[in-house]
């Protein structure tokens, strides 16, 4: 029989005797770890981070430092303020876990503490005390169907009058909630509150009813155009909002209230993730404003360049322009191995 050589592929030749196996090269040697420990204190992730913020207007330097222990399990964060005089203000120590989490202030020598947890495949419990002034909230949340359909009661505690109920369904909420009137003698009384949402006419239409407000709102959106009315009932206060986008990085935002005459417009351009520009200008108080954003606005100092966020504002008071201000904002973070 013939076959094709792999090397040689215009020729043909005859089989031969395959050769030996190789032998088979020893394991690699073993590399040496470090026994692991159970629920060491300090994770293998950085020991430290040290996050310093600091604003112009305030004059003042906001400090946060962290460190997660047991595993990751846990994280212990220290924060405080220091100002310009290097005072040291608002000291807040807090211990965070996945099912506890307890916030300290050493200046009102009071303590909130939370949990949480699954009590079962479909029930989740919640609990929140005041230390200091004795009170606290319990809430039991049922998720009776899938997706979306939950029901959550909830209570103060000491216990004062019937427990609030919250439905919740794909398309909004429910709650039924007792509250004391402003009157002494008058008995407490029953408000139902709401959220309903569904689409409407190639949008998506929302009521809101609170306090025995009515806020009725739609919501248009097309690629490169959004339009947004809402009117509340019963003081019949109407708002238009509009924003058009003109490129992926261009972006202008519109604001009306008919009731009061008031306007406000933004314009965003933005250069990539890690750069912002915007300007606007706001009728109401009578105030224009640009602010240059470097590193994500929304973002967390870590994903930023060099792990810092710089923000400048520069703020034009239409009355008085020779009062404008310049302000920025630095947030800086330190991971300390």
């Amino acid at each position: 029989m013939l076959e094709a050589s792999s090397q040689t592929p215009d020729y043909l030749t005859s089989p031969t005797t395959p050769p030996a196996p190789a032998p088979p090269s020893p394991p690699p040697a073993p590399t040496p770890t470090k026994p692991k420990q159970f629920l060491s204190l300090v994770s293998d992730r950085p020991s430290l981070r040290v996050t310093s913020e600091f604003d112009s207007d305030s004059r003042v330097f906001f400090h946060k430092v962290s460190c997660k222990l047991f595993d990751d399990l846990a994280k212990l964060k220290l924060s405080f303020v220091n100002n310009v005089k290097r005072e040291i203000s608002e000291p807040l120590l807090a211990l965070k876990s996945k099912h506890l989490s307890i916030h300290y202030d050493p200046e009102e020598q009071n303590a909130h503490i939370k949990t949480s947890f699954d009590v079962g495949p479909k029930l989740h419990f919640k609990a929140a005390h005041d230390v200091k002034a004795k009170q606290g909230e319990v809430a039991m949340i049922a998720n009776i169907a899938d997706p979306g359909y939950a029901v959550e009661l909830s209570s103060p505690v000491p216990y004062v009058g019937l427990p609030k109920a919250t439905i919740r369904f794909p398309t909004g909420e429910i709650t039924l909630e007792e509250r004391e009137a402003e009157e002494e003698e008058v008995p407490r009384k029953l408000l139902i509150n709401g959220i309903l949402k569904g689409p409407i006419l190639n949008g998506v239409g929302a009521a809101h009813y609170t306090d025995e407000e009515l806020k009725l709102r739609y919501s248009y959106k097309d690629g490169a155009l959004s339009f947004i009315p809402s009117i509340s009932l019963p003081s019949n206060a109407v708002s238009l909002a509009l924003k058009r986008r003109f490129s992926p990085s261009d972006k202008l935002s519109y604001w009306y209230n008919f009731d009061s005459n008031c306007w406000s417009a933004v314009y965003k351009h933005t250069y990539d993730k890690d750069f912002k520009f915007k300007a606007g200008y706001d009728s109401e108080v009578r105030l224009g404003w640009a602010s240059l954003w470097v590193g994500e606005e929304n973002g967390k100092a870590k994903t930023a360049p060099m792990k810092m966020k710089v923000q400048f504002m520069l703020q034009v008071p239409q009355d008085d322009i020779k009062s404008s201000a310049l302000m920025f904002r630095v947030k800086k973070r330190w991971d300390i191995l």
